[in-house]
């Protein structure tokens, strides 16, 4: 398979396993301030629908961004650029001139943040990720403003107080720290990146690059397990708003096999009991689940 690697997976700190027992765990290497990440979410969705039994998630914040000197005027055309053509292209929009209204001051702090959130449960760190993206894409919020941070971390229902407290904590920054040295030792050079591995921590991971057909991660979760792996029944669409809250009209359409217009004739449907609210964005729309 084209751009794909086996490697073994070094030894990590505590900081850098979750304890959820399933028969693989897929590493997602990411940056939150990454359009390209952003455009992965739509198979991220279809992945966990289908398979979500068989794996975990962990994210890793690779930095591979956040280190980068965003402070010039003029280094923003090119970063507005390609948000604009990812967006456009992926069918998750991303507003580039929130570069120009509205820049990221401290990326890492983000990125900090992400870690913080963690601290709380894994799929706390996930909700809060999601959420940054959010809010950073679609609204041009400033994501590294501390009021935006606990803005999102109140929304999706963490300890806010808790979470402040360990934004400035050694082991929120332990926890990053350790996932920009596993970026390293897996050699991830760019993002996004996706690492399944069993459970033997001896045997060598699949590592993925970019963006694939959903056909060929179907095929890695085949290889990695012992028995065929069986997809599971797609939920009720009003469900699967209830439970993402958010979501774009592409990610649907990728989780059903829909055509944008089917999936927007199936969701003005929702809108008219009231259980949908139509969410315009630069590049396509978002639904928002109505409770």
């Amino acid at each position: 398979m084209n751009n794909q690697e086996s490697f073994e997976r070094k030894s990590t700190s505590p900081h850098c396993h979750g304890s959820e027992k399933k028969p693989l765990e897929l590493y997602i290497f990411v940056d939150p301030l990454c359009p390209e990440c952003w455009g992965l979410e739509p198979i991220i969705k279809k992945l966990l629908v289908e398979y979500g039994r068989y794996f975990s998630i962990k994210h890793v914040i690779s930095g591979k961004l956040t280190s980068l000197n965003r402070g010039k005027r003029q280094g923003y055309d090119n970063i507005v650029d390609q948000w604009e053509k990812t967006g456009s292209r992926s069918g998750m929009s991303c507003d580039g001139s929130v570069w120009y209204e509205n820049p990221i001051s401290s990326p890492h702090l983000a990125s900090i943040a992400i870690k913080a959130a963690e601290l709380q449960g894994r799929k706390s760190g996930i909700r809060f990720l999601r959420k940054l993206q959010e809010v950073l894409f679609l609204e041009k919020q400033n994501i590294s403003d501390f009021d935006v941070l606990k803005e999102c971390a109140t929304d999706i229902g963490l300890d806010v107080v808790e979470f402040v407290t360990d934004i400035h904590s050694e082991s929120a920054a332990k926890a990053f720290q350790c996932d920009v040295k596993i970026t390293a030792e897996m050699d991830v050079d760019e993002i996004p990146t996706l690492v399944f591995f069993n459970e033997n921590i001896e045997e060598e991971g699949i590592k993925i690059t970019g963006f694939y057909q959903y056909e060929v991660y179907e095929q890695i979760l085949e290889e990695m397990l012992p028995i065929k792996p069986e997809r599971a029944p797609l939920p009720e669409l009003e469900s699967f708003l209830k439970h993402f809250k958010l979501v774009a009209t592409k990610e649907i359409s990728v989780v059903y096999n829909m055509s944008e217009q089917d999936v927007n004739r199936e969701m003005k449907k929702l809108q008219l009991k009231q259980k949908a609210e139509q969410v315009p964005a630069k590049h396509g729309n978002f639904w928002r689940f109505v409770d």
